[in-house]
């Protein structure tokens, strides 16, 4: 009763309601043009793509997608070009100068470092558009007549619509960001893993019908095991160390939290670097895969649901979850502003030797939530071993559940923020941010 009361508090605020009309058309255009597969390709021959996506990278590349990968869609490539260009600018961000300045600029800089991962999506899309035509042409056992036009017509304007496409999913991206709900370009991806629930849960609920299955009791056991999968994952997404700050006077700093007004803490995250850590090792594994493909030796490691490629991917996982917390958590410049604000964390001295103690929690901290997140990331291979399909398993942890629930709480909290506001009851409880302090 109390959910149909806030939805109907939701409907009252006008600009609240017009956000989330327009959010839920300009996804409605996304997944309509995830359905519009490119001229010259029969949709009806392509049995054989959506096989070779059940699972693997490729399967995962299908899932950000909404499955307009296996469908050979205009929207393809979907919005992962874009991606791609953030995390390369961000990367750069560390050792260019150039970059450097810009990130200081405030908001001028910001959308200049907009402008040039606009410009470097583009680069990626024509280089990838053309690799995705390759590999659905020579290596995806697609039958010949599922090519309905050849040649050099089929190849330029294939790679102009995929690069279309993903422009388009980009201009919807930062249309919902803008004027939307916020987090447009996560919430297109969230979307997209979202579009395969139904068919990875029909398929598993038709898989356990066969005998000696287990049937519908083993549905509810999955389903129980995965909600409490759910909630580890809440934790992890929402969990902060909270480092107590004093102030000789009372000012606003940015990442400085208030609490009741008087008390005031830096909330380091126990997972700083979100899903990126899996990104760069799911990148990273191309290469053990390739050996194992070479080498007979090395078989093990092209099976990803095999101990070995878990192994490495889960080490992987915790490397980069050190590496991304440090280049992009400024522990110095928190420090800094800490300092110009005649604030200080309580037994130490302002400046370095706080950045120091901060850089020590943040390492302390980081050591759990990348062991985590490393545990999460490979659930789905353990999974698969006790006779879950594989695109069901998908939803049991990794990219997609990070992504689905991260997603969902900063929504929530979107929409928190305008009923509070307006003096309504939130969508959570108190109404706050709910985050897990680590004691």
């Amino acid at each position: 009763m109390n959910f149909i009361n806030t939805l109907k508090d939701i409907w009252k605020i006008e600009e609240l309601k017009e956000k989330l009309l327009l959010t839920l058309g300009l996804i409605a255009v996304y997944r309509f043009m995830a359905a519009v597969p490119l001229p010259g390709i029969d949709p009806t021959q392509l049995s054989a793509l959506k096989d070779s996506t059940d699972g693997g990278l490729l399967g995962l590349l299908n899932a950000f997608t909404g499955g307009a990968f296996a469908r050979a869609s205009v929207m393809a490539l979907g919005i992962m070009p874009y991606i791609s260009a953030s995390i390369v600018v961000q990367l750069m961000g560390i050792a260019v100068p150039y970059l450097q300045k810009l990130q200081k600029d405030g908001e001028s800089g910001r959308k200049k470092i907009t402008q040039i991962t606009r410009w470097l999506t583009i680069a990626i899309t024509l280089f990838q558009a053309p690799t995705y035509i390759g590999v659905i042409q020579n290596q995806m056992g697609l039958p010949q007549e599922a090519f309905l036009v050849t040649g050099a017509t089929f190849w330029i304007s294939s790679i102009i619509l995929l690069s279309a496409g993903t422009i388009f999913a980009m201009w919807l991206g930062e249309r919902i960001t803008d004027k939307g709900v916020g987090n447009g370009i996560s919430l297109l991806i969230t979307v997209g893993i979202i579009a395969n629930f139904p068919a990875a849960f029909i398929q598993e609920l038709v898989s356990k019908q066969t005998a000696g299955a287990g049937g519908i009791m083993m549905i509810l056991i999955e389903l129980i095991v995965w909600f409490v999968v759910i909630l580890l994952t809440v934790l992890l997404v929402t969990a902060v160390r909270k480092v107590a700050v004093q102030y000789a006077r009372r000012t606003a700093v940015t990442n400085i939290k208030d609490v009741d007004g008087a008390r005031q803490y830096i909330p380091l995250k126990l997972n700083a670097a979100g899903v990126m850590p899996i990104i760069f090792a799911q990148a990273i594994m191309f290469l053990p895969i390739a050996l194992g493909q070479k080498y007979p030796a090395f078989n093990s490691l092209t099976d990803m649901n095999g101990l070995w490629y878990n192994v490495i991917f889960a080490l992987l996982i915790i490397v980069f979850s050190y590496f991304y917390t440090a280049i992009t958590i400024p522990t110095n410049k928190m420090a800094e502003d800490l300092k110009r604000s005649n604030g200080f964390v309580p037994g130490y001295k302002p400046g370095e030797e706080t950045a120091n103690y901060l850089d020590s929690v943040l390492s302390k901290i980081t050591l759990p939530g990348s062991i985590f997140l490393a545990a999460l990331s490979i659930l789905p291979a353990i999974i698969v071993k006790f006779g879950v399909t594989q695109n069901w398993a998908m939803f049991y942890g990794g990219t997609s559940l990070i992504i689905m629930v991260g997603v969902a709480i900063d929504t929530i909290q979107q929409i928190n923020s305008y009923l509070l506001n307006s003096r309504y009851d939130g969508l959570m409880k108190t109404g706050n941010s709910n985050r897990k302090s680590l004691k």
